[in-house]
């Protein structure tokens, strides 16, 4: 489904991202790891063009997705993108988060976006706080609604940013209980995230990613079990230690 063909990112002369060329597979879990500043972030927002890349290509479903006039509000109605800080409309109801985009950009009717929207609720387990605004929501709930947001848009591609970094711990379970649904379902999912067990349990491959590179890639039971760099090896001790530093 997405490719990465040798793509470079600049910040000034920072290299963010340095010769990156992988591949995701439609249906695939990836999930992708790695310290503060390694590039996950930059990353991802590569592929629905919230960043720019300096050189490379990158395809989506065979589409150079970078390439000059393309229509990004086209690409973006294809992409989930869920972030750290949920980004719900603060003067709209939990209802009417859910139910905007597809009215907007779908054209469907109100009455038909609420329903759609009451489903998705109902999936996270949220339909009894449709009426609700956002800030009368915990950070899980919050997070449980731009997730059903998003989904909203029927995408082929969810993309999550470190969807639980700005939650308290106790509210991270609920939010990666949705996205265990998500990956039993078949959705084609690129996860930054620290969520180590996670990644074990749920994803179909991982990417460790540190100075702009992804310096190993494989399916979790091999990369926590037998981590071949040793940059991999030290991370991983590292987040899995009580004072470990998880970047």
């Amino acid at each position: 489904m997405i490719t990465f063909d040798n793509v470079n990112k600049y910040y000034g002369s920072y290299h963010a991202l340095n010769g990156i060329s992988e591949h995701v597979a439609k249906g695939e879990v990836l999930v992708v790891c790695g310290p503060s500043g390694s590039g996950k972030s930059t990353l991802i927002r590569t592929i629905n063009r919230l960043e720019a890349i300096a050189s490379g290509r990158i395809t989506l479903a065979g589409q150079d997705i970078h390439a000059p006039g393309l229509d990004v509000n086209a690409l973006r109605a294809q992409i989930g993108f869920v972030f750290q800080q949920f980004n719900l409309f603060p003067h709209l109801s939990v209802l009417d988060n859910c139910a905007l985009a597809p009215q907007r950009l779908r054209g469907l009717t109100r009455k038909d976006a609420e329903e759609r929207a009451l489903g998705l609720l109902d999936r996270v387990g949220l339909a009894h706080k449709a009426q609700a605004m956002p800030a009368a929501l915990s950070g899980g709930q919050q997070q449980r609604v731009a997730i059903a947001r998003a989904l909203a848009m029927q995408p082929p591609l969810m993309l999550f940013d470190e969807p639980t970094s700005a939650l308290d711990p106790e509210m991270v379970g609920e939010v990666l209980q949705v996205m265990r649904d998500l990956a039993r379902d078949g959705m084609t999912m690129v996860c930054v995230t620290h969520e180590m067990g996670f990644a074990r349990d749920v994803a179909d491959r991982v990417w460790f990613m540190d100075h702009g590179q992804v310096l190993e890639r494989g399916a979790p039971g091999e990369f926590f079990a037998r981590p071949q760099h040793a940059r991999t090896r030290q991370f991983l001790s590292d987040i899995c230690t009580p004072f470990g530093v998880s970047g």
